[in-house]
């Protein structure tokens, strides 16, 4: 069995304004995430972000910096605590899967995600984990950006609530190393 996971980084933008868009999918995994394992996330600003010890010696994190500036909270985690890439697991909105669904992959580009092309950077390396949680595509790359700074309609909304609490659900198998029984379990299709 794999080493597991050290390290879950749920990706979005901070404030009001934001709080609600697809594109704070990794946000709302890592709130309800806390929320289950009754872990109260704390600014911490060495790390640039909201942090708590899941269990273990896991820790969540939250970057405040904004999703272009993702790596910096990351990478100020993953180096403090000595963390490889492959201990990490990022949590993104991910517009080529279909609103609801979710895949879990280790290394790959960035797709155009500017969170993951900013901790590609910050890391070094595109070998760590991610959780793609899926939104949909709003059918042209000139909608992306506001499609991604709004809300999902209520269907869309449930079936990903229905896919953050799936992923959670199994999230210990991840934390074990068991990668391959979380695909399994959780690799869902809308």
């Amino acid at each position: 069995m794999q080493e597991g996971i050290r390290c879950i980084v749920g990706l979005g933008n901070p404030g009001d304004k934001y709080q609600y868009t697809r594109h704070n999918a990794g946000f709302w995994l890592a709130d309800r995430l806390a929320s289950r394992f009754g872990l109260q996330l704390r600014a911490d600003n060495k790390f640039f972000g909201q942090t708590g010890k899941l269990c273990g010696d896991c820790w969540l994190l939250k970057p405040m910096t904004f999703m272009n500036r993702s790596g910096q909270s990351a990478s100020a985690l993953a180096r403090f605590y000595r963390f490889v890439p492959e201990q990490i697991l990022v949590v993104h909105d991910e517009l080529e899967l279909p609103a609801g669904s979710v895949r879990l992959k280790k290394g790959g580009g960035h797709g155009g995600h500017n969170g993951l092309r900013d901790i590609i950077s910050a890391l070094g390396s595109k070998d760590f984990y991610r959780l793609r949680l899926g939104i949909d595509h709003p059918g042209h790359r000139d909608q992306v950006t506001d499609y991604v700074l709004s809300r999902p309609s209520r269907e869309d909304q449930q079936k990903l609530e229905q896919a953050i609490d799936t992923s959670i659900d199994h999230i210990e198998d991840l934390l074990e190393g068991n990668f391959q029984r979380f695909m399994n379990e959780v690799h869902l299709d809308s």
